[in-house]
């Protein structure tokens, strides 16, 4: 965390900057169109249940909200807590993949978090927003190699820049690994009693996207070798893990 990877100060930095300018550029009736333009809204696809005509954007929002609803958040507290689960596991990541591969595994379990998140609420009129559905997989690509020998979490770690770059276990080896179970359990059994994590708007009464964060960490978990330019573990050839799921 005190060495963090350029590609993730940027993110940070959007998502402040975006949350800066709700709050203190835009008036309330602004925000509202803004939320409508860009958070994730599942009624914005059931035109059965659209009254007065469809939601600002059209075809072109029902596509960009797919990732656009990652970037605002409710509150300062909502954007600290997903800064602060970003910071490890996202620059843990990041310094594996790159950038180019970083940011397209973080955009490929955001609309994967959405898409959960879409067919456990299809018709709702209220917005999802935060970021806590790409972090959750983050969480989970994070998870495939942390824990391998010589690994960020490893007990013989080999050092900074070489333990996040050591070959990660297959999938069907990593769900045999007593500590990966232990932190799925906990993780799943964590979303699915107090749904922490990303929240929708804020107020009284609001529930929490937790089919999201279950969306995006099974993307990251079950996507990881798509995206990992390290063959895996034992198996010779760049695209050996993908074999052996």
């Amino acid at each position: 965390m005190l060495n963090v990877p350029r590609v993730v100060l940027a993110i940070l930095a959007l998502l402040g900057l975006v949350h800066a300018i709700r709050m203190l550029v835009l008036t309330e009736n602004q925000d509202i169109e803004f939320l409508l333009h860009f958070a994730f809204i599942p009624a914005r696809y059931d035109t059965g249940l659209l009254l007065g005509g469809a939601y600002p954007g059209g075809l072109g929002a029902q596509i960009w909200t797919f990732l656009t609803y990652s970037l605002i958040h409710a509150d300062l507290m909502h954007l600290g807590f997903n800064a602060a689960w970003m910071l490890p596991f996202g620059s843990a990541l990041a310094r594996r993949f790159g950038t180019a591969r970083f940011l397209g595994f973080m955009a490929v379990t955001s609309a994967a978090a959405a898409g959960l998140h879409l067919a456990t609420h299809f018709g709702e009129r209220v917005p999802m927003i935060g970021a806590s559905g790409a972090i959750s997989g983050a969480m989970a690509g994070a998870i495939r190699f942390a824990f391998q020998r010589g690994g960020p979490l490893g007990m013989l770690r080999l050092g900074d820049d070489i333990s996040y770059h050591v070959p990660a276990a297959p999938l069907s080896m990593a769900l045999r690994d007593p500590r990966i179970l232990a932190f799925l359990g906990v993780w799943f059994g964590f979303n699915l009693l107090f749904g922490v994590g990303a929240v929708m708007l804020t107020g009284e009464g609001q529930s929490v996207a937790w089919q999201a964060h279950i969306g995006g960490f099974l993307a990251g978990l079950l996507l990881f070798s798509s995206f990992d330019p390290i063959p895996a573990h034992g198996i010779d050839g760049p695209d050996a893990e993908r074999t052996v799921q």
